[in-house]
């Protein structure tokens, strides 16, 4: 009898978020080589979404998958974004029935309430859909339903304290979030495990920029092993944590499919060694020059424009720390237009945020500086 839901289940995941394109559309010849070699390899779990590429992801796995592959063979796992343009209970509870439509899977099994926390949570109360999918559980639609979250390990235990019957939790895990106070990474994980829920681990190599490290980090991780890939070091990480169901990768191409398969058909833990070399990983990407913000949230409950100011630092922090600008607008994006909040530039210069901050950040000049970093 397995110890844990998902223990005797491969620990690489294909997460189909992030698939190979051509002229604008999911190269399907392309995933369908890609779905081969990691089924010929002993994988078997896929993981899409109601709203990957719009719903494109979820047709691409029929395609690829569902219609090549006997229903036996393989795990598939979408997710129900209430949150994401639902305008009523009906409109929201049919986002399950649509993908089962696209997916042609028949069922799913494992199903998630997609992205959890923050202002998102209400829309599954407020919609009735945790009785909702207990229910299609109960028809056989659904093997086994659980949920993923973006938020902090106090919310997280909430959740899980008013939902035991959640059978597992989707977390974003990597070395470099696991001491990061914005992800809590750790303190997330320790919550699931102390509610008794395995893990599926999503953004193991942080949307690939733990691929792709600062020069001091893949010297440490070079020396330690000159042959392995730094995404080997991220993925073999969350793999080796104790009650992980799987780990997914977002992989893009043959290329990826083939380095991840390649450490992860006879996957070992990491060693002593190898942990010590990624805490040394982790100390470099603590020495980069960040803003020292904790998220506390003080400086914003009395800002007359609503910034999004820990938002906005947590952006700086990723191009500090990644030198990936790209990825820092993203997040930048995300954490004022995409949640409500206003925008570095909308700041007055009152100095009420600096009165309490804990931290005493000389905030209106970090703000400044963010401006010219991220909206430029």
């Amino acid at each position: 009898m397995d110890k844990y839901l998902g223990e005797n289940i491969p620990k690489l995941g294909f997460g189909l978020m992030r698939l190979p394109m051509k002229d604008g559309a999911i190269d399907l010849e392309q995933t369908k080589e890609m779905v081969d070699l990691f089924m010929s390899e002993g994988f078997c779990y896929f993981d899409t979404a109601y709203g990957y590429n719009d719903g494109e992801s979820e047709k691409a796995a029929k395609a690829a998958l569902v219609d090549r592959y006997p229903r036996e063979k393989f795990l598939l796992a979408t997710k129900l974004p209430a949150w994401a343009g639902a305008k009523t209970e009906e409109e929201a509870k049919q986002m399950f029935y649509t993908s089962l439509e696209r997916t042609g899977a028949g069922y799913f099994d494992f199903y998630l309430l997609h992205n959890l926390g923050e202002q998102r949570t209400h829309f599954f109360d407020d919609y009735e859909i945790w009785d909702f999918l207990k229910e299609r559980k109960k028809e056989g639609l659904i093997r086994h339903l659980g949920f993923s979250m973006h938020d902090k390990a106090e919310v997280l235990d909430q959740i899980l304290t008013e939902h035991p019957e959640m059978e597992f939790v989707q977390l974003q895990i990597n070395y470099a979030d696991w001491e990061d106070p914005h992800v809590e990474s750790r303190k997330c994980y320790e919550v699931a495990r102390k509610h008794g829920k395995p893990v599926i681990i999503m953004e193991p190599v942080k949307g690939g920029t733990l691929a792709d490290p600062p020069q001091d980090v893949k010297d440490v991780l070079k020396a330690q092993d000159p042959d392995a890939s730094p995404s080997s070091w991220a993925i073999r990480f969350a793999a080796s944590l104790e009650g992980v169901i799987t780990v997914l990768s977002g992989m893009s191409n043959m290329e990826q499919m083939e380095d991840n398969v390649s450490f992860m058909k006879d996957f070992h833990p990491l060693d002593e060694q190898e942990w010590a070399a990624i805490e040394r990983a982790r100390e470099i990407f603590n020495s980069y020059p960040k803003v020292p913000c904790t998220a506390c949230g003080y400086c914003m409950k009395g800002c007359p424009k609503h910034i999004a100011i820990y938002g906005t630092f947590q952006a700086v922090n990723v191009y500090n720390m990644y030198k990936d600008l790209g990825g820092a607008k993203h997040r930048y994006e995300w954490n004022t237009d995409g949640h409500g909040w206003g925008r570095a530039s909308e700041c007055i210069g009152c100095g009420k945020c600096e009165k309490v901050c804990p931290q005493h950040i000389a905030i209106r000049e970090e703000l400044k500086k963010a401006v010219e970093l991220l909206e430029g």
